[in-house]
């Protein structure tokens, strides 16, 4: 006898009572992949500008608010630790958290800013001249890595990493050598020496923005998560303090003091 439920009368059509999968049902459930979370999306050219731009942004908000506030040397101290700190955590654990790259943003700036206003006190004008030099210097890496003029292979990547870990070394030799002899090694006393490692600080500077711009290059193209650019960014804004650093110190070796 037929069923007048419309739940039984499916039986009737050779469907399972509702509720129960059929064995098509079960096989399709069975065969059908497991949940994944929705892809994120790549990493855009933009999306680093962006964010390149609100990370040294940050930094020079904080740096102006420091030389507006003429804070002391605790403050630069403070800040450069703190700064070095973060800095490390980044770079060694590669983390695209932007608390982590911002709050090294606003110490590191703190620190720049006390520099700043001292070298600035010191030698007037010298500050600009930096920042010029080194928008300047961004701007022609910038068009020789467009150019292709200079390359960026794994055999120029080495060099230019084992570069900078020299210099570091001898930074590093050189502040030891200071609490025994007057000037160290010489590398920041002002002379020739402290001429030709200022330059070659400079330079590596620049060729480590070369590696900046290809690290953006590849991960635009591998389709790296656009948390990413946070990263890029870091790395970008950690090699332009470099330079102007840098810059900075070599200048005031050719302006004499007010």
């Amino acid at each position: 006898m037929e069923s007048k439920n419309p739940v039984f009368s499916r039986q009737s059509h050779g469907q399972q009572a509702w509720g129960t999968p059929t064995p098509d049902q079960l096989r399709g459930m069975y065969d059908a992949p497991s949940y994944a979370p929705p892809a994120q999306r790549a990493m855009t050219i933009d999306d680093v500008v962006v964010r390149g731009f609100i990370t040294l942004g940050t930094l020079v908000v904080s740096a102006a608010v420091a030389w507006a506030l003429n804070l002391g040397q605790g403050a630069l101290i403070a800040g450069a630790l703190i700064g070095l700190v973060l800095a490390l955590i980044v770079s060694f654990k590669q983390s695209t958290n932007p608390v982590l790259i911002l709050g090294y943003s606003v110490s590191y700036g703190v620190a720049i800013g006390v520099v700043s206003h001292i070298y600035n006190d010191l030698y007037n004008g010298i500050v600009f001249q930096a920042v010029v030099g080194t928008a300047l210097a961004f701007a022609a890496m910038l068009t020789v890595y467009s150019l292709r003029i200079i390359r960026v292979t794994p055999k120029f990547t080495k060099f230019v990493v084992a570069a900078g870990l020299g210099l570091m070394g001898l930074m590093l030799i050189n502040l030891v050598a200071g609490f025994f002899i007057a000037d160290g090694i010489g590398i920041r006393s002002g002379g020739p020496l402290a001429y030709v490692f200022s330059i070659a600080a400079i330079l590596i500077g620049c060729f480590f923005l070369l590696l900046d711009f290809d690290a953006v290059e590849q991960g635009v193209r591998a389709g790296a998560p656009e948390k990413y650019s946070w990263l890029m960014a870091f790395g970008l804004t950690v090699t332009l303090v470099w330079i102007y650093l840098e810059i900075l110190r070599l200048l005031s070796y050719f302006t004499s003091s007010d």
